[in-house]
């Protein structure tokens, strides 16, 4: 049988949410910020569990790099984003001597911070943890997943992008004979890539590699039992700041499409934003600081879709 949780620890919060992708360079950082954001502007009260151990970018994000975390009968005490205390932040970016200091750690090192941090961080009550995960499915994955079962609901959010499209032609006759000619993909990639307005599975022989990797994600969610709140496509096109014409530079509807093929409900897409990158370079509030951003509106849409998932009698 589960110990059950200890004051002090996470016995104070109510629901859990795990943000993973498959590959690295999604956004999962700034997902996992914007969405702890987002909630705390319903009237939540959010941690932030940043367990990118070697690219810890959240403080950065919140402005709040350089604070140093404190000791209490109960263990770490959280750094506080705002003076109303309703964001709390934990990560190895307070425990650096250095911000450009390099963690160079094996997995049991890792594993063991992952396991204090849930251990002995004094989180007090939260409506909302959400947890930033680096990339891949590895043992910090494990760990944190094995960690942080015993208590509440646990969650995942899954993290995508419209990534370049890679191309798997059938071999043709000059391929299986390399003396029967010079063979180019070229002109069908480019083709492809530049004309496809339509969902990255439906073009003929094309695969998005980034939801490739995140169907792997999506496979490692289901072998450890871990319940997939839903996918979020982030960097889905680039909005003009002066026409507002969205355009598609990486392609469009790779992560809807993979939503509806593997079942999972898909949240919203995420534009690429030049406020949102502000935003988070500076450490400012987006609702705040820039509340005309095209990527507001749609990370507020996920927000309320994650709390119209909670039942009422839990929210």
């Amino acid at each position: 049988m589960e110990a059950a949780a200890e004051p002090g620890n996470l016995a104070g919060v109510r629901h859990i949410i795990l943000v993973l992708s498959g590959k690295g360079g999604v956004g999962k950082s700034t997902i996992s910020t914007e969405l702890a954001l987002a909630l705390r502007h319903t009237g939540k009260k959010v941690g932030l569990l940043d367990v990118d151990l070697c690219g810890p970018s959240i403080p950065r994000m919140l402005r709040v790099q350089g604070r140093a975390v404190h000791q209490c009968d109960r263990g770490w005490l959280p750094v506080f984003v705002d003076q109303e205390q309703g964001i709390s932040l934990m990560s190895v970016g307070f425990l650096l001597e250095k911000p450009d200091e390099a963690v160079v750690w094996r997995g049991p090192k890792k594993n063991a911070l992952i396991k204090q941090f849930v251990s002995d961080v004094a989180w007090g009550p939260l409506d909302y943890l959400v947890v930033d995960t680096p990339p891949g499915t590895s043992d910090e994955h494990m760990a944190a997943v094995d960690a942080l079962r015993p208590y509440g609901p646990l969650g995942a959010l899954v993290v995508t992008t419209p990534q370049v499209l890679r191309e798997r032609p059938p071999a043709s006759p000059a391929a299986r004979h390399p003396g029967a000619g010079p063979v180019s993909i070229f002109p069908p990639l480019v083709a492809a890539f530049w004309g496809a307005q339509r969902p990255v599975s439906s073009v003929p022989g094309l695969q998005a590699v980034s939801v490739g990797d995140v169907r792997r994600e999506l496979t490692f969610c289901r072998k450890v039992g871990l319940r997939v709140i839903g996918l979020v496509e982030n960097m889905s096109g680039f909005v003009c700041p002066h026409c507002a014409e969205c355009t598609h530079v990486f392609s469009r509807g790779g992560g809807e499409e993979l939503a509806r093929h593997t079942g999972v409900p898909f949240l919203g897409s995420v534009p690429l934003d030049p406020e949102l990158a502000r935003s988070l370079e500076e450490g400012r509030d987006l609702a705040r600081g820039f509340p005309d951003s095209p990527a507001f509106p749609v990370l507020s849409s996920i927000a309320q879709r994650i709390l119209d998932e909670t039942p009422v009698g839990l929210r």
